[in-house]
C-alpha cells in the first residue's frame, strides 16, 4: 500500500478517534445528571458503549496500525518531532483507556465524579491534539 494511502486512512481514523474522545465526556456530563437506574441513565449507557466500541476504539486501533506502518516507511532516525508526537499519542491512548474505565463505572452505576470533572476532562484530548497537529505540521526538530 502506498504511503499516501496509509496517510489518508490514518487521518480518517484519527478524526474518528477524536470525535469519540470529544463526545464521550460530554455524554458523561449529561449522564451525571441522570438518576441512577432511570431510563435516561440506561440510554446513556447504551450510547456510551456504542460510541466507545463501535467508533472510538476501532478508530484508535486503525490510527495506530496506519501510523506504525508509515513509521516503517520513513523510520524514526532524524525525526525528533515524531518521537514527541508518539509520546502525545501514547497520552491520547491513555485518555482513551481512562474514558473506557469511566464508562465501565457508569455501566455499573459506580461513577463518583461530578459533571464538572468530565467538563474539564473533555479538554485533555483537545490539548493533546493541538500538540500533535503542531508537531506534524511544523516538524520543529
Amino acid at each position: 500500500m502506498s504511503y499516501l494511502w496509509l496517510k489518508a486512512i490514518h487521518v480518517i481514523a484519527v478524526i474518528s478517534w477524536m470525535a469519540g474522545l470529544l463526545y464521550l465526556p460530554r455524554l458523561f456530563v449529561y449522564h451525571c445528571q441522570a438518576a441512577k437506574g432511570s431510563e435516561t441513565s440506561e440510554l446513556f449507557k447504551v450510547m456510551e458503549r456504542r460510541l466507545m466500541h463501535a467508533i472510538t476504539i476501532p478508530a484508535a486501533t486503525v490510527a495506530w496500525i496506519m501510523g506504525l506502518l508509515m513509521i516503517s516507511e520513513i523510520g524514526l532516525t532524524g525525526h525528533g518531532w515524531l518521537h514527541a508526537k508518539l509520546l502525545l499519542v501514547v497520552g491520547m491512548t491513555a485518555v482513551t483507556v481512562f474514558f473506557e474505565r469511566c464508562r465501565i463505572g457508569f455501566k455499573y452505576d459506580r461513577n463518583t465524579r461530578s459533571a464538572r470533572y468530565y467538563r474539564i476532562a473533555n479538554e485533555v484530548p483537545t490539548l493533546l491534539m493541538i500538540g500533535i497537529v503542531i508537531l506534524v505540521v511544523t516538524k520543529p526538530f
